[in-house]
């Protein structure tokens, strides 16, 4: 069914990788190897840059639709939990497999993450189906959480722009899909494509802004944002280029502080905002997440975002 863009029942629709995050920290020391080491803390909480970001849209006001998969023996924990941010069940399909785990050990000075995709092996073929798709096509914007396969964004990709939906794109740490150069034309299709700094050095070849800027160019993207942790962020929009500074905060744990900075950017996105003042939300939205423990605990509400961007960058 077809929408008009003002009767769309969804602001924007997240799709991409679903876990269950088992956070161990508080080690003294990494055990070797057939040694034993006992943490001070664990946390279990929902993961993944899709839940990360739908939270922080839900948390900004937006109508949201979360599309994955999980394993039918977290269905309660999940709808629960995500009830506590106002996102539905209703986009999450149940997997053969189990839901996806990432277990993080945290030390003073670096962490590791173990991951077993579970259900996420089933994403490709979730999108393939004409009903998930016609979900997506309800939204005003989709955001894909995800690497998106050159030769999936060429089936779903056009259905969404017949739709009237503006996309972004944010991959994560994914080095093969990055170094893929069949993908360079799915940056160039989506709205936005989103790489942190590490992402864009993959792309791009080296580091820098200004590198990232010559690919950008290149590659023939409109617009482009560049995502610098506590540095802030790049952009350019019809080749003006310029720089957001990050807010300053009491930051304690930067885990989804980039999902967050995207869900920042698409609500001012949907506003109709010029893209500094985007990435200007983006960058206060990113750091507020950073002022708590956890991807979740400190998503900001729009109260919260207006207050701490006109402080920081003026009306």
């Amino acid at each position: 069914m077809a929408f008009p863009a003002h009767m769309k029942p969804w602001d924007v629709a997240v799709v991409g990788e679903i876990y269950a995050d088992h956070v161990f920290s508080g080690f003294p020391a990494w055990p070797a190897p057939g040694e034993e080491a006992f943490a001070e803390r664990y946390k279990r909480e929902l993961g993944g840059g899709s839940v990360n970001t739908a939270c922080g849209l839900a948390r900004l006001g937006r109508r949201v639709r979360l599309v994955g998969l999980i394993g039918d023996a977290d269905f309660d924990w999940f709808e629960s939990r995500l009830a506590e941010f106002g996102v539905g069940m209703g986009g999450i399909r149940l997997g053969t497999d189990g839901t996806g785990i990432t277990i993080s050990v945290s030390m003073p000075d670096d962490r590791s993450f173990f991951t077993y995709a579970g259900a996420n092996r089933g994403l490709p073929d979730l999108l393939d189906v004409p009903a998930v798709v016609a979900d997506l096509c309800a939204a005003r914007h989709v955001h894909f959480a995800m690497p998106l396969g050159r030769e999936l964004a060429q089936r779903i990709l056009p259905p969404l722009r017949h739709a009237g939906c503006t996309t972004s794109i944010d991959v994560g740490f994914s080095p093969d899909w990055l170094r893929d150069p069949t993908n360079v034309a799915t940056c160039r299709e989506v709205d936005l494509f989103l790489p942190n700094a590490t992402e864009a050095a993959i792309v791009a070849g080296t580091t820098g802004a200004d590198a990232y800027a010559a690919w950008a160019r290149a590659t023939g993207l409109v617009r482009s944002v560049l995502k610098l942790g506590a540095d802030g962020a790049w952009y350019v929009d019809a080749g003006v280029a310029g720089h957001v500074a990050a807010p300053r905060v009491d930051a304690v744990d930067t885990t989804g502080a980039g999902d967050a900075f995207d869900a920042g950017l698409i609500d001012a996105l949907l506003d109709g905002e010029p893209l500094e003042r985007c990435v200007q939300f983006a960058c206060v939205s990113g750091a507020l997440c950073t002022t708590a423990a956890g991807a979740l605990q400190a998503l900001p509400h729009s109260s919260q975002s207006r207050t701490l961007r006109e402080r920081t960058y003026g009306s």
